[in-house]
């Protein structure tokens, strides 16, 4: 057990155990709750049942009633966890930085490249995960839905979306960075 724990308590994982724990997990997932993992459908389902309590109207439509329905599911209740257990990862591996000063820019890096300005580095997360979101919706899925639950069925589609994740990614640091990586 003490092995298990200094295990847990790692920084870096094994990527062959983190694969089988991942693989256990999206087969716990489809017994457990008869649906694959994915967590983009997860923000749609929140921002309509919010916006339904302040504009009903306004989120009364074909999408919020029937794609998208404004309740809780299995989605919301994934990005929650995953959450939770991201936080729970970082404090078992004392790397957790909430709250720390300049824990949002602690990256030498990112400071060598674009200076130590915390602000810019909020507006590149956030813009960035609104082209994330809305690249999802018009891709059908996010990451976790696509290619781990895709790959995890041996989908063609699934395996194109990971050879265009990782080039996008590839060419996306290429031009951030440029050659000073």
């Amino acid at each position: 057990m003490a092995r298990m724990m200094n295990y847990i308590r790692k920084e870096t994982w094994s990527p062959y155990v983190a694969g089988i724990l991942l693989g256990i997990v999206g087969i716990l997932a489809v017994w457990l709750s008869h649906s694959t993992l994915g967590a983009s459908g997860a923000f749609e389902n929140l921002a309509g049942w919010i916006g339904k309590s302040i504009a009903p109207k306004l989120f009364d439509n074909m999408y919020f009633n029937y794609v998208m329905p404004p309740q809780i599911t299995w989605n919301v209740v994934l990005l929650v966890g995953v959450f939770f257990g991201g936080m729970l990862g970082a404090a078992t591996s004392r790397t957790l930085k909430w709250g720390k000063k300049d824990a949002a820019n602690s990256d030498e890096q990112w400071k060598r490249i674009f200076g130590p300005q915390v602000w810019k580095r909020w507006v590149l997360a956030f813009v960035g995960a609104i082209i994330l979101e809305y690249a999802a919706g018009i891709a059908g899925g996010c990451t976790s839905g696509l290619a781990i639950s895709g790959g995890m069925l041996l989908a063609p589609s699934a395996f194109l979306f990971i050879a265009g994740m990782f080039a996008s990614g590839i060419l996306t640091a290429v031009v951030i960075y440029r050659r000073r990586y």
